[in-house]
């Protein structure tokens, strides 16, 4: 179960990631593509972990 987590975590990163980095450099809203990026890497995270503990 959490492989496909992981996956789904990975593939939301991605999506998230890149519109962060879109922040920015198209629309220089630095604080943002700074919190948005900073949401991205714990959406990475978390959700693969806590499967983990609770397996």
């Amino acid at each position: 179960m959490w492989i496909v987590i992981l996956l789904l975590s990975i593939f939301i990163f991605l999506k998230t990631i890149g519109y962060g980095f879109f922040e920015l450099k198209k629309n220089n809203n630095r604080i943002g593509g700074i919190i948005i990026i900073i949401l991205s890497f714990f959406s990475l995270i978390m959700p693969t972990v806590i499967t983990m503990i609770r397996d």
